[in-house]
C-alpha cells in the first residue's frame, strides 16, 4: 500500500507562483509513475502533469510552458511549479502514482491506484 501526502497549496495572485509536493510512501517510488491532476468545482478530475518511471515527463497543453513537474527518488517527492497562475488554475489539486509500469499512457485517472487527499490551489484575480 502506497500514501501520498500533498502539501503546498495555498492562495495566489494572478501571474504569482505555487510549489506542489507529493511525498509517497514505500520503497519502490522510482518504479512508479507520478501524476498531478485537479479538479474545480462542478467539473471533472482532469490531467495537468505526469512524469513516468522512465523520467519522461508530459503536460497537459492548458499548462504548457506555466507548470513544470518533477521528482527526486531519494526523497520519495514529486514537484509541481506552477508558474504565472491564472484563476482557471484555481482546484482541488491531486498526486497520483501508477505502479503499473505501463508502457503506454493515456494519463487518464483510472491508470492510477493511488491518490492523495488533495489540496486546494486558489489563484484571485
Amino acid at each position: 500500500q502506497v500514501q501520498l501526502v500533498e502539501s503546498g497549496g495555498g492562495l495566489a495572485q494572478a501571474g504569482g507562483s505555487l510549489r506542489l509536493s507529493c511525498v509517497a510512501s514505500g520503497r519502490t517510488f522510482s518504479a512508479y509513475s507520478m501524476a498531478w491532476f485537479r479538479q474545480g468545482p462542478g467539473n471533472e478530475r482532469e490531467f495537468v502533469a505526469g512524469i513516468r518511471w522512465s523520467g519522461v515527463s508530459y503536460g497537459a497543453d492548458s499548462v504548457k510552458g506555466r507548470f513544470t513537474i518533477s521528482r527526486d527518488n531519494a526523497k520519495n517527492t514529486v514537484y509541481l511549479q506552477m508558474n504565472n497562475l491564472k484563476p482557471e488554475d484555481t482546484a482541488v489539486y491531486y498526486c497520483a502514482a501508477d505502479s503499473t509500469r505501463r508502457a503506454i499512457s493515456e494519463f487518464k485517472p483510472n491508470e492510477y491506484d493511488y491518490w492523495g487527499q488533495g489540496t486546494q490551489v486558489t489563484v484571485s484575480s
